[in-house]
């Protein structure tokens, strides 16, 4: 059996992975980064919708190469048809792209390797390896083989299955109510505003949305997320979208390119992302904003935040879970009183009925907004419905 050595195994060649990879690899470690898939970023399972502003903030210049669309605003649409267009003078930076997500993560994969780190393609880890009782690597089969890559520290970074976590003994168990059950067609020969992604919520996708992300020349992702205890049978996802599709003039004479389905986690983050030599990075750590179910951000976020507290750790050689709890700090600082609020939303948002939710759009379309993001549409919210953040109230 081939054995490799380095400083830092990353499991996993998403956003989180390929930029927990780079950091580490630009803090002059060893590191490895195993993806199981053959190619980086496919098959899809994204709407590929991100904002802008955080690109800055983790060292990512946008490219149009992975840009397929640059946004002008959004539409938020109830069941009845009430709509509120938001553009970019409103919006701001909360505007953003619609991705080539497989040319996104091959972007972010080739800055990992620029930086130093090792890419393995078709390798999945199949477990972690334990010396007395601590964690010093994974198992893996590389392109067949077996084999084991020995590590210092761990990066789960492989997203909603979150094996790594639990074969590390790390709680990643989620309630129905915190999972999302979706699906998403890439569609051409259909008639959308080319540069606003729409959502549509309400009993058209119980406890979730629709989405339609355009991409050009009459091709969109039209997608559907349903909360996972508001599904009542096999299938329930495709036959709310096929639903939704039908009576949509715009979309009813449209064919399907792409199907794509999955899950997503909506719960505000895990209890604790890290424990002795092993970090939680992204999906696998349920740090997914639990209202829109976006993911890429946060990934690329916690994947930085975790390359940089490693390269810390190394400079003492110590990657306990004491020390790694820097990383927990890092993150919970700068997105959990965000996450939790969204939560919490999401959460009232699921029991409303489609009349509360028009009325609910009206009054967003009348109130004086000056920039609208999800905190500030709350603020109005809460003046004029108070019962739907009630018990969240201190983090508006």
């Amino acid at each position: 059996m081939n054995t490799y050595e380095c400083d830092v195994v990353v499991v996993g060649a998403g956003p989180g992975g390929s930029m927990a990879a780079r950091y580490c690899a630009e803090g002059g470690l060893k590191t490895i980064l195993i993806e199981k898939k053959a190619e980086i970023g496919a098959p899809l399972r994204c709407a590929e919708g991100v904002s802008k502003k955080w690109l800055q903030e983790v060292g990512i210049e946008p490219d149009p190469s992975w840009i397929r669309g640059d946004m002008k605003g959004a539409i938020i649409k109830s069941p009845q048809g009430t709509t509120f267009q938001l553009d970019e003078s409103k919006a701001g930076a909360e505007v953003g792209y619609v991705l080539e997500r497989h040319l996104f993560d091959k972007a972010l994969a080739k800055k990992a390797a620029e930086a130093g780190a090792q890419i393995m393609l078709r390798t999945s880890a199949t477990g972690i390896i334990r010396e007395d009782g601590k964690i010093v690597g994974v198992k893996a089969r590389s392109m067949g083989e077996e084999i084991e890559i020995r590590a210092k520290v761990v990066v789960a970074a492989d997203g909603y299955e979150s094996q790594v976590g639990r074969w590390a003994g790390i709680d990643t168990t989620l309630k129905l109510s915190d999972i999302d059950s979706c699906i998403q067609y890439r569609m051409c020969n259909i008639d959308v505003a080319p540069d606003y992604c729409e959502f549509t919520i309400g009993s058209v996708a119980p406890g979730g949305y629709v989405w339609i992300f355009p991409k050009g020349n009459g091709v969109a992702n039209v997608g559907i997320g349903v909360m996972g205890r508001l599904c009542k049978g096999d299938g329930d996802a495709k036959r709310y979208l096929d639903d939704f599709i039908a009576k949509d003039p715009r979309l009813n004479k449209g064919q399907c390119l792409e199907i794509m389905g999955g899950f997503v986690s909506t719960c505000p983050g895990l209890d604790c992302s890290v424990d002795d030599n092993i970090v939680l990075v992204g999906d696998a750590a349920r740090i997914i904003d639990p209202i829109t179910g976006g993911g890429i951000a946060h990934a690329c976020r916690t994947g930085m935040y975790a390359g940089k507290v490693i390269v810390e750790c190394a400079k003492s050689d110590d990657f306990s879970k004491k020390a790694l709890m820097a990383y927990e700090k890092m993150w919970r600082d700068r997105m959990e009183d965000k996450l939790y609020r969204n939560f919490m939303a999401k959460e009232k948002l699921a029991s409303l009925d489609d009349e509360t939710i028009d009325q609910l759009i009206q009054m967003i379309k009348t109130a004086d907004i000056g920039e609208v993001n999800v905190y500030n549409l709350l603020k109005a919210v809460k003046e004029k419905f108070p019962q739907v953040v009630e018990g969240f109230e201190d983090l508006i």
